[in-house]
């Protein structure tokens, strides 16, 4: 897709600050700098999207539900639990994940994975990484013949080492060319307030990956696509580590030089180890790799950084654990990375610290200092 295809027809965003719900501007709303409701409105009536699903009612699922909702498509969510569908479909809120956010009319949700997965043309997968193959059994065999399977994941199992689209590809026995992921700077919170973004759908079929970027696109969220499924999927689970080790240098209080080093290393590391595993060296510089850094290092939205933080500020593995609300998947994704770039031969210190500092093994003030394994120069 062109950039000019976004900045004509329905799709080009008029004056910000309506409210989700009627056409009296608002000024805060206005101030975040939220796309106009009536561009969005116009798309929703105008367009013809098929039906789609999303399984899990997290913060990202359910912001994800709403860019498809507002991108057109008839979409519908699966909540494993019965109050959190009946707050989605009755109230048009999901009060415990967005807080403040009202969710598109046509949005529903259900406890009944069958008649969410019924008659869906495109299948949005986002559940937390360490429980997706648990889910897969019940997906399988509910799962619509033929249509696109989408992971919104970024994480690795544990145990395995396996990305999210090949636990897919194994739990569901689906061909390959059906199955996509979606990553890049997405940040729940400021996508569901309409806060212009883009994102990387990713296929080994560039024919699914063009059709699941048409419906997941709307006025203020834009996906691009490529066939780099290896070098799209490392980039979101990566850049999750870098903003762990982000979140503890800023816990303990240093500065933006330290931080803007660990973020520029930390670049070097995940094209690396990316790259050794198959990846394409420019996907890590686009929006799955340096586009999502940036945006995880320096948002306190970011569950990595705050998880960062938090043992930056003494907290210890197990209290972090137990204080955040939702999971931090760079945090499970720590000890697997680091077995894989073992097994191929990458250099990964600052990973490595950062899996130091969760085992108390190093005191988070000195993670900063150490960004190579060793104190001869070398090239940058």
């Amino acid at each position: 897709m062109s950039d000019a295809s976004a900045a004509s027809g329905p799709d080009r965003a008029a004056a910000p600050g309506l409210r989700p719900h009627d056409d009296h501007p608002d000024p805060a709303a206005a101030a975040r700098g939220a796309v106009d409701t009536a561009a969005i409105r116009v798309v929703m009536q105008s367009t013809d999207k098929p039906r789609v699903a999303v399984i899990g009612a997290g913060s990202w699922g359910t912001t994800f539900a709403k860019v498809l909702a507002e991108g057109g498509a008839s979409t519908v969510l699966w909540a494993r639990r019965p109050e959190v569908a009946r707050e989605i479909t009755e109230t048009k809120r999901n009060s415990e994940y967005l807080p403040g956010i009202n969710l598109p009319r046509t949005l529903t949700a259900s406890t009944s994975l069958a008649s969410v997965l019924d008659g869906a043309e495109q299948v949005y997968v986002s559940v937390p990484s360490q429980t997706l193959r648990s889910n897969l059994a019940a997906i399988r065999e509910l799962l619509p013949a033929g249509v696109p399977v989408v992971s919104l994941m970024k994480g690795v199992e544990k145990g395995t080492g396996l990305r999210m689209s090949e636990v897919l590809l194994e739990g569901l026995g689906i061909d390959q060319d059906r199955i996509a992921v979606a990553s890049g700077p997405n940040l729940a919170l400021e996508i569901a307030r309409r806060q212009p973004t883009a994102a990387v759908v990713s296929s080994s079929s560039a024919d699914t990956a063009s059709a699941v970027a048409a419906v997941a696109t709307n006025p203020y969220f834009r996906s691009f696509i490529n066939t780099d499924v290896i070098g799209t999927e490392f980039g979101g689970v990566l850049k999750n580590l870098i903003a762990v080790a982000i979140g503890i240098v800023d816990g303990v209080g240093y500065g933006e030089n330290t931080k803007a080093s660990i973020i520029t290393r930390g670049l070097a590391e995940m094209t690396d180890f990316a790259v050794s595993l198959g990846a394409q060296p420019s996907t890590l510089s686009g929006l799955a790799g340096l586009g999502d850094l940036i945006a995880t290092c320096q948002s306190p939205l970011s569950r990595n950084n705050t998880a960062g933080r938090l043992l930056g500020q003494g907290y210890r593995f197990d209290e972090v654990v137990r204080q955040m609300n939702q999971t931090a998947e760079g945090l499970a994704s720590v000890a697997p990375i680091l077995e894989l770039a073992a097994a191929n031969g990458v250099d990964m210190p600052i990973v490595g610290q950062v899996a130091e500092v969760l085992a108390g093994r190093l005191d988070p003030r000195n993670i900063a200092p150490h960004l190579t394994e060793t104190d001869e120069p070398q090239g940058e």
